[in-house]
């Protein structure tokens, strides 16, 4: 095994025991100061963790990683973005898995990385764009748009109406989440339809402030996160 892989290696595991220690925000402080480029690779498993606390835990350090790495060195930031897009490309041969939501994590965090990339993340769900047709990854787009939205609204605007057809949606967490992201981003096409989820009792599960919780869709509707 090269040094390379065991650094690796031991920082997955410091990671495993710092994502199971109770206070979040020391453990992300602590992750911060990792050497960045060394800790974004070891976190990138944990976007196919099956434990929702991990994978969560694994997309907000990653925010903060590249944000800081984008302070000190832009284009170093520029290739992880361009890895997590390579990700969601049907040519990377992978699925992509937590991809969106790190990028949205990231450019909450760092305008300079929102005014580069958000329109990547828009174009993903625009039909005349580079649309993924994949529900579970449409989910991870939706949740990094109502992320990013209050942080980075002008940014964020070209996506609202391209909101419409998932505010309407069947699928539940589709729905809930565009409302976040909707809510966050009012225009004249979305308004009225967000008005017809306000009493949608509908319950979805979603990571908002830090902690996974259960909000009804018509509660996402009717305010900004």
């Amino acid at each position: 095994m090269t040094e390379a892989n065991c650094t690796i290696r031991h920082l997955k595991e410091k990671l495993v025991t710092l994502f199971s220690e109770e206070n979040p925000q020391a453990t992300l402080i602590a992750i911060c100061h990792m050497p960045p480029r060394k800790v974004v690779n070891a976190l990138l498993p944990f976007f196919c963790s099956q434990e929702p606390h991990h994978f969560w835990q694994a997309v907000t350090a990653m925010g903060a990683v590249v944000s800081l790495l984008a302070a000190e060195n832009a284009e170093s930031a520029r290739v992880v973005m361009r890895r997590l897009m390579w990700n969601l490309n049907d040519e990377s041969g992978g699925i992509g898995w937590g991809s969106a939501e790190a990028m949205g994590e990231i450019m909450a965090r760092n305008e300079l990385m929102a005014d580069e990339y958000a329109h990547v993340l828009i174009s993903y769900i625009d039909p005349g764009g580079n649309f993924i047709d994949n529900p579970a990854l449409q989910r991870g787009i939706l949740w990094a748009l109502g992320r990013m939205a209050p942080e980075r609204p002008r940014q964020t605007g070209a996506a609202s109406e391209l909101l419409v057809p998932f505010l309407s949606s069947p699928d539940t967490i589709l729905r809930g989440l565009a409302a976040r992201a909707a809510a966050a981003m009012p225009c004249h096409a979305t308004n009225p339809l967000i008005r017809t989820l306000y009493s949608d009792n509908e319950v979805i599960s979603l990571y908002m402030s830090g902690k996974l919780c259960e909000r009804t869709i018509g509660s996402l509707a009717q305010s900004c996160p």
